[in-house]
């Protein structure tokens, strides 16, 4: 008798699926972060413990990667996703735990900062939603958080101006680093928007 030889199909992981999986972790932290910039300072804690959830979202994915045998997109494209998605997670916890260090609470210009960031990243979930279908609107959606990565720039550049108004010294460089901190988190979120645009293009 002979035995009819067993085919197994390639491992072909949802690695899209789990790259909005970590953005919907990003996106509740994001949540948390607003709530804190807005006063709420118990939502700063809830801000760290996301950024772990999201780190393990981010090390399922990289694992998927490794053993896909096809991925949608350029696995190359998805990885530099994936980790500029978790930079920002990462950076928004590490400008909360600076603001605390440094005794210098978020203000207005922090809050409206992050709901903007807010508002880019769920517009980056929009943009790999659009990867999944393989809608044309991707890119569209990609614009749209570049766009708030200018508001966030111009709300920068106000708030740089209003230090000029300050004469405590300690609270000029304390919060001139946390504006920082903010406005590096609208650069990186502009890099993940425009990595969405490359892994198009490549794809065309």
């Amino acid at each position: 008798m002979t035995t009819k030889p067993h085919w197994f199909l390639p491992d072909t992981p949802d690695v899209l699926g789990m790259l909005r999986q970590q953005l919907e972790v990003t996106i509740r932290g994001m949540d948390a972060l607003v709530a804190w910039a807005e006063g709420d300072a118990s939502a700063g804690t809830l801000v760290r413990e996301l950024e772990h959830e999201a780190d393990a979202r981010k090390r399922e994915l990289q694992l998927a990667l490794v053993r896909a045998f096809t991925t949608p997109y350029d696995p190359e494209d998805i990885y530099t996703l994936c980790r500029g998605i978790d930079g920002i997670l990462n950076m928004a916890k590490d400008a909360v735990r600076e603001s605390e260090v440094m005794s210098c609470p978020p203000d207005a210009h922090v809050a409206e900062i992050a709901a903007l960031l807010r508002e880019g990243i769920a517009r980056i979930d929009d943009a790999v939603e659009g990867l999944q279908e393989h809608r044309p609107d991707a890119t569209t959606s990609a614009d749209a958080a570049i766009k708030s990565v200018r508001h966030i720039e111009r709300v920068y550049r106000q708030a740089m101006a209003g230090l000029l108004e300050l004469d405590d010294l300690r609270e000029v460089t304390a919060r001139r680093e946390l504006y920082r901190r903010f406005s590096r988190l609208g650069d990186v979120l502009a890099e993940v928007a425009e990595r969405v645009w490359y892994a198009v293009i490549k794809e065309a």
